[in-house]
């Protein structure tokens, strides 16, 4: 894009060449501008397409209205493509609030629940959305947390019949899969089904994404994404790379900017070894 021009995108603008090119782009929840800052300056050094996003159950620790704001704005004068995403919306109206907001893209979640209403109300978010020029993320089959993985329950993974309906009957530009993934600190080493994965990709054109990504070895990452993962959503790992440095700072008697600062360093240099991972380093 030529200098100056807004780096506000959608998933589509940056999972396609990603799915096609078998790299994959990091979403990053930055629920302040300490993580927000650490994400955008990575991926600009790197020079990265990124994700940007907060979640619904982080609100309480960053309201929407006071992070989403900074998010756009810093998207938008970003050199280098920068999706606004929220993620795992919940409701109908915090997925509007979001959209109105002027979030470049939303995830509807209602993976927990009846699988016909979710698609039921997937589509009627994708339609609203699409009229804001935002893509939509939708899930199917369901990713749990790290106290009660996937790995231990998979009759919750993700089929390749059932993403074919989803996608056909909501019209989602990006679909989350179970295949193994939990959401938070795992307690023991994840199993993740690929070969479930491969026949997703097979199945559908549509690109897919991997929650639960913190704590995941390099080797898993670059299999997944070998077998078709374009979007890797990561937040544990930048909240662990955060607390070592507030420890770090206290250890070293630095007072609480200085210890600001290296917040926002360690931050960066995780969000970066993992664009290095995806292999997203020099797509911007």
């Amino acid at each position: 894009m030529e200098a100056g021009a807004c780096m506000l995108v959608t998933l589509n603008d940056v999972l396609k060449n990603a799915q096609k090119e078998h790299y994959g782009v990091g979403l990053f929840n930055t629920t302040d501008s300490d993580m927000l800052e650490a994400v955008i300056a990575a991926a600009e050094e790197l020079r990265s397409p990124v994700v940007i996003g907060t979640a619904e159950i982080l609100l309480p620790y960053g309201e929407l209205s006071l992070i989403g704001p900074s998010m756009i704005a810093a998207a938008k004068r970003a050199s280098v493509p920068v999706v606004v995403h929220y993620d795992h919306g919940l409701t109908f109206d915090r997925c509007m609030e979001a959209l109105k907001l002027g979030f470049s893209s939303v995830m509807f979640d209602g993976s927990a629940g009846d699988p016909t209403q979710n698609m039921a109300d997937t589509r009627e978010i994708v339609k609203i959305a699409h009229s804001f020029g935002a893509s939509v993320e939708g899930e199917i089959g369901h990713v749990g947390n790290a106290d009660t993985p996937d790995d231990l329950s998979t009759d919750l993974y993700t089929t390749p019949a059932e993403a074919k309906a989803y996608v056909a009957s909501t019209g989602v530009d990006a679909l989350a899969v179970a295949i193994g993934t939990a959401h938070g600190v795992y307690k023991t080493k994840p199993s993740l089904n690929l070969e479930r994965l491969a026949e997703i990709r097979r199945t559908i054109d549509t690109p897919l994404v991997l929650h639960g990504g913190s704590g995941l070895s390099d080797d898993d990452f670059r299999n997944t994404i070998r077998e078709g993962i374009a979007k890797v959503n990561i937040f544990t790992d930048l909240c662990l790379a955060g607390t070592r440095a507030m420890q770090d700072g206290l250890d070293q008697g630095l007072d609480y900017l200085k210890a600001r600062n290296l917040k926002v360093e360690y931050i960066k240099q995780a969000v970066m070894n993992k664009m290095r991972l995806f292999g997203s380093v020099g797509k911007a």
